[in-house]
């Protein structure tokens, strides 16, 4: 269990300014409920279009990520628009006193949709972050906004902007803060590099990338197992959840949740949008994935 502070479990236990701005000035969306972390904000300013007056969010996420939230929402309201741009993800994390390292990408992910948001004021954007649907060619002249890491559709930008402003060191420290690396790990030794390239130092050779195969029944088993233990329970267990495979025959898998996430209201979507999405990527396309 983290060891949150009595101002997270507030936060989480009695959220602020849950809810949506059907007239919001704007709107700043950033994460995917297919990696684990959503939020949606929402922006009403005074008449003058300099102080915000009002200020909503939605989210879909652990702990952390609706205290965050909620946290950002009462840094937010009330000040000038050029106050809130000055809100980082460590004025978050202080807010609310600190949070777990392993979960300090839940106060990024504030950051970011408070910066999305404001880009959507200026214009500058649909309020929805950077990501792998845009069209590279119209908005990202430098590739900055290629997928690095895929199990969490974290980007080249994002992970530069985490370590230029957070000062970080390590790969792990990455993870912690954006995801980046969390999943299956393939993508670390692109991260080392993108790290050494920020800090100035000498990147580490990537790995030789094995040919594929077709599996056999009994590998593709094998594999299935080794997928769930490395990838999927972690990312589950991260936010209180579990899972435990109960059968599998050919490419259909049973399953039963544990933890936070049997009975949970969104399980399904878990299911079918990272249990299922994660074995049919680095798995077998045709794996269909069921609730025991």
């Amino acid at each position: 269990m983290w060891d949150y502070t009595k101002e997270v479990m507030d936060h989480f236990l009695h959220p602020r300014n849950m809810g949506e701005i059907p007239d919001a000035d704007a709107i700043g969306e950033v994460g995917n409920i297919t990696c684990g972390d959503a939020l949606k904000l929402y922006l009403k300013l005074d008449d003058a279009k300099e102080r915000v007056v009002e200020v909503k969010f939605q989210t879909f996420g652990c702990a952390s990520a609706i205290a965050s939230a909620s946290a950002l929402t009462e840094l937010i309201k009330g000040k000038t628009v050029a106050e809130t741009e000055a809100i980082t993800n460590d004025t978050i994390a202080g807010f609310l006193g600190t949070l777990p390292e392993e979960k300090m990408h839940c106060s990024v992910m504030g950051m970011e949709a408070l910066e999305a948001a404001l880009s959507n004021l200026r214009g500058e954007s649909d309020g929805k972050a950077p990501g792998p649907d845009h069209d590279h060619e119209d908005w990202d002249p430098e590739g900055l906004d290629r997928t690095v890491c895929a199990c969490f559709s974290v980007t080249e930008r994002q992970i530069r902007n985490v370590v230029a402003g957070n000062g970080l060191t390590t790969v792990d420290q990455i993870t912690h803060y954006c995801k980046a690396g969390g999943g299956c790990g393939g993508c670390k030794n692109e991260i080392q590099k993108i790290l050494d390239d920020v800090s100035g130092g000498t990147a580490q050779p990537e790995d030789e990338v094995e040919e594929e195969v077709e599996l056999t029944p009994f590998q593709r088993m094998m594999k299935i197992n080794e997928v769930v233990d490395q990838v999927i329970r972690p990312g589950l267990q991260a936010d209180n959840g579990d899972m435990e495979i109960v059968d599998v025959s050919g490419t259909a898998v049973t399953v039963r949740l544990r933890g936070a996430c049997a009975g949970c209201p969104g399980a399904h979507v878990t299911l079918k949008r990272w249990v299922e999405t994660k074995l049919r990527e680095l798995v077998d396309p045709a794996i269909v994935v069921e609730e025991a």
